[in-house]
């Protein structure tokens, strides 16, 4: 029933089109394959294989990998952080309204801003490990301008503020951005903001 709710929400937008739907995990990722998607809707909890297990598979097994959004019944699950570190992309309540799922679904396509921010931002800080700790290797490679970028990125900036921030022209920023997650080896801001949060690159408090 929520599968055929999503899918008639979806369709009915002109430019998305629902080309694949799974009942598990396992299914999901042989769907995925199959199909070639832009983006997933992933249940955390799932039979066979969870959402968790699936979303890395999807990656690590996908030449062009889709961007994945996670949907769970509470925010502060600790299987949703789960699954941001695992590599989706943000994560979406089953509460949610038509349009933030439509509008979630267009955001993470675009990819060039955070789903949720404040939320993102809350389970990266929760989860951060606390006390001392060394810096992370690509710190070192990271420039001034990137450093600051980052940081700007982990508040749940877009690529627009961060360009009116630092006085900057949107492309500017666009690239600084690229940049600082190439060096952090993030695929994307979700993972960026997990990485400095963990690190201790960027503080929690």
């Amino acid at each position: 029933m929520v599968r055929t709710a999503l899918r008639v929400v979806l369709d009915a937008e002109p430019d998305l089109e629902v080309v694949g739907e799974a009942a598990t995990g396992a299914e999901a990722v042989s769907v995925v394959r199959a199909a070639r998607p832009d983006v997933v809707l992933m249940d955390v909890r799932m039979p066979e294989v969870d959402g968790i297990r699936a979303t890395e598979r999807i990656l690590a097994g996908t030449a062009e990998p889709p961007r994945i959004v996670v949907v769970t019944t509470f925010e502060n699950d600790s299987s949703v952080y789960d699954a941001l570190r695992a590599g989706a992309a943000g994560f979406l309540l089953k509460r949610a309204a038509v349009e933030e799922l439509v509008g979630a679904v267009r955001l993470v396509a675009r990819s060039d801003s955070l789903l949720y921010p404040e939320a993102v931002r809350g389970l990266a800080a929760e989860h951060a490990r606390r006390g001392p700790r060394p810096a992370p290797p690509w710190a070192a490679r990271l420039t001034e301008r990137e450093a600051e970028v980052l940081r700007l990125v982990a508040t749940g900036l877009t690529n627009a503020e961060i360009a009116v921030r630092l006085g900057v022209g949107p492309a500017t920023a666009k690239t600084h951005v690229a940049a600082a997650l190439s060096k952090l080896g993030a695929r994307d801001r979700t993972r960026a903001v997990i990485l400095a949060y963990e690190s201790g690159f960027v503080g929690t408090g």
